[in-house]
């Protein structure tokens, strides 16, 4: 009888093991070829995306690189399944001065386009990015009070959203024309005096098509966090509940 009750023991442990194992490796999988989560750490995509913010990436969009997987091991290059991302796409990609930090921008310039900002206004191909006044918009973001312009940009292609602007002065606001090379693309922060992005040529510059990551698709979860973490009465209150579930444009 001793032994049957040790061999039951054994066998379900052995049973407990395989179900991680098969959970572990289902957890990859869907990580690696659908969704990934992720969470918004900063300011550049504000009104867009908030600090705080959680969404689902998908995987598939672009198709798959090196950096579709964990950890980005250097197994192959370029990728397969791959698509150009649509102007006006809210995407994911891997920082080209590293290769290893995620950094969330909107694909505004694609292989071949010529990008320009003037007096704080987009230019395309050499044509006016049209913008519509949208309010003012008051943010907190690091901790300093600021109350922004508010535009409605609408894109080639009809894909309209909101930016932030501070001022059209400044250098980045008057930049000098960027041709975007083949197998890149030109991406931009939402909160365009707030952002590093490919206008800086020293920074982001032109990401790499390979280091795209993935679209991000659904705003999840979303929390203000002002409170400390031990709290607990106030996490409530703080989960901003009006965005959870939201699409991304």
């Amino acid at each position: 009888m001793a032994i049957t009750k040790a061999k039951r023991k054994t066998s379900g442990l052995v049973e407990n093991i395989k179900t991680i194992v098969y959970a572990g490796l289902i957890a990859i999988g869907i990580r690696t070829l659908a969704y990934e989560p992720f969470n918004i750490p900063s300011g550049s995509m504000i009104p867009t995306l908030l600090v705080g913010d959680y969404l689902f990436v998908s995987k598939f969009s672009y198709g798959y690189s090196r950096f579709s997987l964990p950890f980005s091991p250097d197994l192959f290059s370029g990728r397969v399944f791959g698509r150009l991302p649509n102007r006006g796409d809210v995407a994911v990609f891997k920082y080209p001065r590293d290769d290893t930090t995620d950094y969330i921008k909107r694909i505004v310039g694609l292989p071949g386009d010529r990008i320009q900002v003037k007096q704080g206004q987009l230019y395309i191909n050499g044509d006016l990015v049209p913008r519509q006044p949208a309010g003012d918009y008051v943010t907190d973001d690091s901790g300093i009070h600021m109350v922004l312009r508010r535009y409605l940009e609408t894109l080639p292609g009809g894909v309209n959203h909101y930016i932030l602007k501070a001022t059209d002065e400044g250098e980045m606001n008057n930049t000098s024309e960027y041709l975007v090379p083949p197998g890149h693309v030109f991406a931009m922060g939402d909160n365009r005096d707030n952002s590093a992005d490919s206008r800086f040529m020293n920074g982001v510059g032109f990401v790499p098509v390979e280091n795209l990551v993935g679209r991000a698709e659904i705003l999840f979860f979303s929390v203000d966090a002002e409170y400390p973490w031990w709290e607990v009465w106030e996490w409530p209150f703080e989960v901003r509940w009006s965005r959870l579930m939201r699409p991304i444009h």
